[in-house]
């Protein structure tokens, strides 16, 4: 799990700071996340698109869960829909006291593959790196890392048919849409765009 893969979040030895991003979610989901003076945030491998699964079943034996997602768009029988979608496939994040929680049981948790360890023991997430995931949330706890987009920013697809080119935003509106400006084959057009389709190319 790259940590270069999440944009704007760098992993920092302090906790992040909270005045560059406003969180608009609200104030009981922040506070579900908060971690206790002796826990960190653990990166838990979940069985492939099994997640949520994944997410349930620690949530049930008592443990502090964090899967961020996204909206994205995804193709399925020829035809496209938004979808709700791990920001990233395959992980997610458990709070430990790795010297009090007994944390092997985590491995045989249905939907779980393994805990990612290391010493022999949890291998914990750099320092604000969830802190500042949890900071883009908005209130239906979907990760909006388009908040910082910008007019003239190069941009990447992330969805839809022109996923994976890189373009620039010409226009936002107060909508969530953008107009992006893309060349293709020597030529230039411009669509517009959910800005949530979007990523900071580079």
């Amino acid at each position: 799990m790259d940590e270069k893969l999440i944009p704007g979040v760098k992993s920092t030895d302090s906790p992040a700071p909270t005045s560059q991003v406003k969180p608009s979610t609200t104030i009981p989901l922040l506070q579900s996340l908060e971690l206790s003076q002796d826990e960190r945030w653990f990166v838990v491998q979940a069985l492939a698109r099994r997640e949520p699964v994944a997410k349930m079943r620690l949530e049930a034996q008592g443990y502090k869960i964090f899967l961020p997602q996204m909206i994205k768009t995804v193709r399925h029988a020829r035809k496209m829909r938004q979808a709700r979608v791990a920001v990233f496939p395959g992980y997610l994040f458990v709070a430990l006291n790795p010297l009090k929680d007994r944390w092997r049981s985590i491995n045989g948790t249905i939907g779980v593959a393994r805990m990612i360890t290391a010493n022999e023991g949890p291998a914990p997430v750099p320092r604000g790196i969830v802190e500042s995931l949890t900071l883009y949330l908005d209130n239906q706890g979907i990760c909006r890392f388009d908040r910082d987009l910008k007019v003239g920013q190069q941009v990447r697809i992330i969805s839809g048919p022109f996923a994976h080119l890189i373009g620039q935003i010409a226009t936002l509106d107060g909508k969530g849409r953008a107009r992006v400006l893309l060349k293709i084959m020597s030529n230039e057009i411009v669509t517009t765009l959910d800005q949530s389709s979007l990523e900071l190319a580079g």
